[in-house]
């Protein structure tokens, strides 16, 4: 049943989606224990992939990870990718853009941290940051040079399409893309964010500004739900994943990953002729340089 999971929460065609046919605490009827059970059985799959797709050199994966605070975007990181070969990964997490990055186009940093062949990236934020807090705080928009108004919805039909034309072409180069929505309630928010300020090991997480964004929760809802009709196609799919329970946004993102890496079948290299001809040399070689 869970290698089926992603399929149900999975968006190929974003016309007529509605955020709210996902609901927040939905976890599939399983049970936490029998999925941490599994989550530590696929974390091999994933890994013996991820080693292949390495080897092969000729694809990429990224996958990018989006949600309000709180949503689990760092702890999924962890435990899906806990696994996977650092060599072979690599992980970008998208702050507030600094001075040099806003004197170029938004894009712009993105496309530097795009994933190259053989490796699986995770875009911890990403562009959509740019069509989702810049949208709803439009009046803060440094509009300086770009055409269109932030406040009239040509602006950000066009930004969304700037996205759209971009993904398709990083899906022409071989790079596969997954995106995710880790969608929760604000009660759970709540409850996470009551976590952070109570426990001193967690404490350094809270920041005082993700109460203030609490009150734009609408704007927000209503910012994903358009990001995702607009840009939910085939070669860049939405997984918009229930993440009131962590184990179970966990478990349908890895199985989500796992999924698409499969469907790549990445095969290592075959090795040198040489290599082949001269096996007992290099045997014998290697056993005769013992320190």
């Amino acid at each position: 049943m869970a290698r089926k999971l992603p399929g149900r929460y999975m968006v190929t065609d974003g016309k007529s989606f509605q955020l709210d046919s996902v609901k927040p605490d939905d976890h599939g009827g399983l049970d936490k224990d029998e999925v941490e059970t599994w989550l530590d059985k696929r974390r091999q799959r994933l890994g013996v992939l991820q080693e292949r797709l390495a080897a092969e050199h000729r694809h990429s994966v990224l996958l990018v990870l989006q949600g309000m605070d709180g949503a689990g975007k760092d702890s999924l990181i962890l435990n899906v990718m806990t696994g996977m070969n650092p060599q072979g990964t690599k992980v970008v997490s998208f702050k507030k853009p600094s001075d040099i990055e806003l004197s170029h186009d938004y894009l712009w940093r993105v496309h530097m941290a795009v994933p190259s062949r053989g490796q699986v990236g995770v875009f911890n934020r990403s562009h959509y940051e740019d069509v989702l807090v810049a949208r709803v705080h439009a009046d803060t928009l440094n509009t300086n040079g770009m055409k269109g108004d932030p406040k009239k919805q040509e602006f950000w039909d066009h930004r969304l399409e700037d996205i759209g034309n971009f993904e398709a072409y990083l899906s022409r180069q071989g790079i596969h893309i997954l995106k995710v929505m880790l969608h929760m309630s604000p009660d759970c928010q709540q409850e996470r964010l009551l976590r952070r300020l109570n426990r001193p090991d967690k404490r350094w997480k809270f920041d005082e500004s993700d109460l203030a964004e609490r009150k734009f929760w609408p704007d927000y809802q209503a910012a994903y739900q358009e990001a995702i009709r607009a840009t939910a196609c085939e070669h860049a799919p939405w997984l918009v994943v229930p993440s009131n329970k962590k184990w179970f946004s966990r478990m349908v993102v890895m199985e989500a990953l796992i999924e698409k890496l499969e469907s790549l079948s990445p095969e290592p290299p075959p090795p040198s002729p040489e290599i082949l001809k001269n096996l007992e040399r290099l045997e014998a070689a290697i056993k005769a340089s013992h320190p």
